[in-house]
């Protein structure tokens, strides 16, 4: 074989080789862009828990997280307390005993703990909440939160979720600083233990 040509294949192999290097460093910038676009990052870290509403009265109070896409429904689940007051996917709800009068005084770093139901939005802003067979419809109400958004209530108490309640059932709430509880079918703070 010529020199030439054995010149001529490694010019070519090296070519190959930095066209190789090239690619490898376009496909780790592209994961990189992927993770900043959203796209899944190389690193994996564990989810972030819902944020609660931003319960301070801005415009974004429970409509862009997990606990607050509406609810147009109340009903009834069986738990390790007893029957108590659950959102239509089954979510445990509370009473917070500071809120009085029916106005809720639950903002800022206390609704990232605890969010409030809110009702879901309606075309002409009725928010008509449906109850389950075992709840009492004239006992379902609303109120208007600081930022304008609607809170649902119950027998006059406004209603909340608690962010350490994982599944639907969990009463992880009950009886948190000895103020949240959950509400049986009449609407009153289940106080006492099984």
């Amino acid at each position: 074989m010529s020199e030439k040509h054995t010149r001529c294949k490694l010019v070519f192999a090296v070519a190959a080789l930095a066209a190789a290097v090239a690619l490898a460093g376009c496909s780790d910038a592209d994961d990189d862009d992927d993770a900043d676009a959203g796209g899944s990052p190389t690193a994996t870290e564990p989810p972030a828990a819902p944020e609660g509403t931003g319960g301070d009265g801005s415009d974004d109070d429970g409509r862009d997280d997990d606990w607050n896409d509406g609810s147009d429904e109340l009903g009834l689940r069986r738990t390790d307390l007893e029957t108590v007051i659950v959102d239509d996917d089954d979510r445990t709800l509370y009473l917070f005993t500071e809120d009085s009068e029916g106005a809720p005084t639950c903002y800022d770093e206390c609704a990232s703990d605890w969010p409030p139901l809110l009702a879901e939005d309606d075309d002409d802003d009725r928010h008509e909440i449906d109850v389950d067979d075992g709840l009492d419809a004239a006992l379902v109400g609303t109120v208007e939160r600081e930022n304008g958004a609607t809170q649902v209530t119950y027998n006059g108490h406004p209603l909340y979720y608690w962010t350490g309640d994982t599944a639907p059932g969990d009463t992880e709430g009950q009886g948190r600083d000895d103020a949240w509880y959950v509400l049986d079918a009449q609407g009153e703070a289940v106080t006492d233990a099984p």
